[in-house]
């Protein structure tokens, strides 16, 4: 998660894009959650490769080691300096990469049901698409194996694509393969790429399989990012797992329409809210509708109708406009 999520702009300026909330939860907490969710085994250490000590700070490494400790696991903190590609990111962490491991990247959400293949040296999560040649997908041999990885393919080779997320029966075998990577300098897209060390592997006979989720949600910019929060509120209402709206709530003269998550101590007045809308702790909303909207913390809007509309935290918004994004702090009167 050593990445700036430039894409998520002006979300992202301010707090790192895996730590911005969906549905109630940082998206790497709930990544995480739902990984140990479909294991369903013990976790002994959840290694987190973040970027400049600047960005990812200590705010940042307290949320972490505390999701971590949550888990009955050890969190271990790693830095890339550079972004030189994810084969670089995962050997920034390579004092940890030893036994079964799964490697994630923490921008995407998912939701599966399934038991690991016993057989398999490695499992790549894959997702049925429609338009296969816009990602990278797996090709298949007549026994289901992986036997090769094909970016974003002009003629059709599968349409399972690769979600971003890997199991390894011993990761130190990966290890080793991006150890001859780096020490060989082989770079695609400027970049140190994990699909060279699994490449290295299947070479080697390591047989891969795939794992396949029912769903794959993205949050790279402030449109997916929305969907995924309304999606995820769908699946959370379903599960009844979680309480979404808090019981510090206050209600005056308001409507809350299901789905949504609402955080503590927030007051709505004269206000309709809902459904597929999440809001952060300490907010305040006066005079408003709000559908399909993801607003963070310590926030005030008064006289506004909005519907797919992205607000930080510490926002004063008192305004017309519907469709907005407005990062932290930022104040609209």
């Amino acid at each position: 998660m050593a990445g700036r999520g430039s894409r998520l702009r002006p979300h992202s300026l301010t707090v790192p894009k895996p730590l911005i909330p969906v549905a109630g939860q940082p998206i790497v907490h709930r990544l995480v959650k739902d990984i140990v969710k479909v294991l369903d085994q013990p976790i002994e250490e959840i290694a987190f490769i973040l970027g400049d000590p600047a960005w990812f700070g200590d705010a940042v490494v307290s949320s972490l080691k505390e999701l971590a400790q949550g888990l009955g696991a050890k969190a271990t903190i790693y830095r890339q300096d550079e972004p030189l590609g994810t084969g670089h990111a995962i050997m920034c962490a390579k004092e940890s990469l030893s036994g079964p491991a799964v490697i994630a990247y923490a921008d995407t959400l998912i939701r599966a049901d399934f038991n690991l293949d016993p057989e398999a040296d490695a499992v790549i999560w894959v997702k049925q698409v429609d338009k296969p040649e816009a990602y990278g997908v797996v090709k298949l041999n007549e026994n289901k194996e992986i036997v090769e990885l094909v970016e974003k393919p002009e003629s059709f080779v599968s349409d399972l694509a690769v979600i971003g997320i890997y199991y390894f029966k011993d990761v130190a075998v990966l290890k080793n393969e991006l150890q001859h990577v780096l020490d060989n300098n082989i770079i695609n897209g400027g970049e140190y790429q994990i699909n060279d060390g699994i490449k290295g592997m299947m070479a080697k006979g390591n047989v891969f399989k795939t794992g396949e989720v029912s769903e794959w949600m993205d949050c790279g910019n402030k449109a997916v990012t929305l969907e995924t929060n309304q999606r995820m509120l769908g699946f959370l209402t379903a599960d009844a797992e979680e309480q979404l709206i808090s019981n510090s709530v206050t209600l005056e003269d308001s409507e809350i329409i299901e789905p949504c998550f609402i955080g503590e101590n927030v007051t709505l007045k004269n206000s309709k809210i809902g459904p597929n809308v999440s809001i952060g702790n300490n907010c305040t909303i006066e005079n408003a509708t709000v559908k399909n909207s993801l607003i963070q913390n310590h926030t005030t809007i008064k006289n506004a109708i909005l519907d797919e509309a992205m607000i930080g935290n510490h926002v004063t918004y008192n305004g017309q406009f519907t469709k907005i994004s407005i990062g932290d702090y930022s104040i609209l009167e």
